[in-house]
């Protein structure tokens, strides 16, 4: 529902603010569960019939009196069962289109309300695969990080939304709180001992009471990197590339003067000295430099020592393709960017 469209940055905030306090929310992990923890019955809870449902069927009632077991079965602490060898709705059809004739009318009659107490006894609609009914893996209790990251994105794209529709500040900036809270719940930010692992490896699931569990390149690494695209605000509309960091922190930039290492396109190990004020990544191998200005502007180092200065926040067209294209045209580019977020 957050990455629908269908509600406003308000209401999602809204829901947002309703996850949290719901008891999908785990503070050991500062994270989200799949579904509810919940308390298994016992064995000996299931298939139980009430017997307010046996006196509202005149079926049941003839068949219990007439010792047929073929549907119903009644033990000897009184307690009332259906066949033990239904798996579901469709048996029970079956079984009840082969009792004895004589049970025809009252087959005919009762059926809808005989397959209603089968599903009140089973709940089979409410059945959520191994996330409701088992432990471990991705059940009961379980942290799913693939989840998670969705949740992370579908909380960027309504800060972003709030953004861009000129919300208040409050709206934007509790948008922001949930996202950057959910973002810190993911492993890569936790100590090892908290995770369970080693914090930069991916894993699919954490249960209750342990670290994570069954390790592997799961889902969860493509919406990371999505997310974190999204807070170093690049995007691609219309094939036009574009820099807007609305949701970047100020402490991403570095504090001190460093050294940005990468691989060029030609296959080279280069680097770049990064002043203060600055952080860098790259977009299809060619370096992007944020610098901390009060303007807003792009400066398009190209390989043959020309250099281009645009207004505003995106590539034009030519450019953007000749990226996409790795035609190793750009040297570097340098993105001024105003002040962004504390």
């Amino acid at each position: 529902i957050l990455s629908s469209g269908y509600l406003s940055a308000s209401e999602s905030l809204k829901v947002l603010d309703s996850l949290k306090q719901s008891k999908l929310f785990r503070k050991d992990q500062s994270s989200y569960t799949l579904y509810p923890n919940k308390d298994l019955g016992r064995f000996i809870d299931k298939n139980n019939i009430g017997k307010e449902n046996v006196l509202k069927s005149t079926l049941l009632q003839k068949l219990i009196e007439d010792g047929n077991y073929q549907i119903i079965n009644k033990d000897l602490l009184g307690g009332y069962h259906f066949n033990g060898n239904f798996n579901n709705a469709n048996c029970i059809i079956k079984a009840l289109k082969m009792l004895p004739e004589h049970y025809n009318s009252l087959v005919k009659n009762e059926m809808s309300k005989i397959l209603q107490i089968f599903e009140q006894v089973f709940d089979h609609k409410s059945f959520t695969g191994r996330s409701g009914t088992f432990f471990g893996y991705e059940g009961l209790g379980s942290i799913y990080w693939h989840m998670v990251s969705k949740l992370l994105i579908a909380a960027q794209e309504n800060c972003l939304l709030a953004i861009n529709e000129n919300e208040s500040e409050v709206v934007i900036g509790r948008l922001l709180e949930h996202y950057y809270e959910i973002n810190e719940g993911i492993g890569v930010h936790k100590s090892p001992e908290l995770y369970g692992a080693f914090p930069t490896d991916p894993y699919s699931h954490t249960p209750g009471g342990k670290g994570v569990q069954q390790p592997g390149m799961t889902g969860q690494v493509k919406e990371d990197i999505l997310s974190r695209f999204g807070e170093l605000g690049f995007s691609v509309s219309g094939g036009l590339i574009s820099f807007n960091p609305s949701i970047l922190r100020n402490n991403e930039f570095v504090k001190s003067e460093t050294v940005f290492n990468y691989t060029s396109l030609d296959g080279e190990l280069s680097s770049i000295v990064m002043p203060i004020n600055s952080l860098g990544f790259t977009i299809c191998q060619v370096p992007i430099i944020y610098k901390l200005s009060n303007v807003n502007n792009i400066k398009i180092f190209l390989n043959n020592t020309e250099s281009t200065l645009l207004d505003g926040d995106s590539l034009s067209l030519e450019l953007s393709k000749s990226i996409f294209k790795r035609e190793n045209m750009i040297n570097r580019i340098e993105v001024q960017v105003k002040s962004t977020l504390e």
